[in-house]
């Protein structure tokens, strides 16, 4: 074999090498970050239908309590409402005043009145009006689901304010994972976002997944590269 020969066989493993060290940082990277800053979840109940449905599989940043924004799916634990992790969706955040219904049968938030488009189901907000006013550190919590939710009207009718502390959130959710029709990302319903405070930012887990998933290509692309550089080069010698 030539010597150019033989510098372009070292060439080629050099670069599939190359490719391979730079698909392991990015899968093992994303691969890593992913399972610290996020967690999986079984959903227990329809009460979130038809944003996500009972034995769904959602995978959950983990947040700080106070982190939470209006119109966030929230993972919470409160032994007021169950021993297992409840999925809700936060509609009043601290100092906000929750009121169901208008004239229209919306939802109002601090005399706002706030169409829901993520709910399947038509006719009011609430079969039952309600008027709450959210303490400082408190969220207050409605299935999307409203026919068929436990959630902080049950609470407000036992004679409570209805709302769940902050400090029980320990995770928002970001995607549904499983089953595969119905995997996706979870949006911020716009229309929170037209009132004071915003919606929350979107986590990483997309950037993350596809870290992950470029990695995973690289190296089996820098793998069959590399075995193909090496036979090429014995048949040669």
């Amino acid at each position: 074999m030539s010597a150019a020969r033989r510098g372009r066989g070292r060439l080629g493993r050099l670069f599939a090498n190359l490719i391979v060290a730079v698909g392991c940082v990015l899968f093992l990277g994303g691969f890593v970050m992913a399972a610290f800053l996020y967690q999986p979840y079984l959903v227990p109940t329809d009460s979130m239908a038809p944003t996500v449905s009972a034995d769904d599989r959602v995978v959950a940043q983990r947040i700080d309590g106070h982190e939470v924004r209006r119109g966030d799916i929230v993972v919470f634990r409160d032994s007021a409402w169950s021993e297992l992790p409840m999925v809700k969706r936060v509609v009043g955040v601290g100092g906000d005043h929750v009121t169901c219904c208008d004239e229209r049968g919306l939802l109002q938030i601090n005399d706002v009145s706030v169409p829901e488009p993520y709910r399947a189901e038509g006719g009011p907000a609430s079969r039952h009006d309600f008027d709450a006013r959210v303490p400082e550190g408190e969220l207050f919590l409605l299935g999307d689901e409203r026919l068929d939710s436990v959630d902080s009207r049950s609470l407000l009718a036992d004679g409570g304010t209805g709302t769940v502390s902050q400090d029980a959130v320990v995770a928002r959710v970001e995607a549904v994972a499983w089953p595969p029709g119905r995997a996706g990302l979870v949006s911020r319903p716009a229309v929170f976002g037209e009132l004071p405070g915003g919606v929350s930012e979107p986590g990483p887990l997309r950037l993350l997944v596809t870290s992950t998933v470029v990695g995973a290509v690289l190296i089996l692309v820098g793998s069959t590269t590399g075995a193909i550089t090496a036979r090429v080069a014995r048949r040669k010698a």
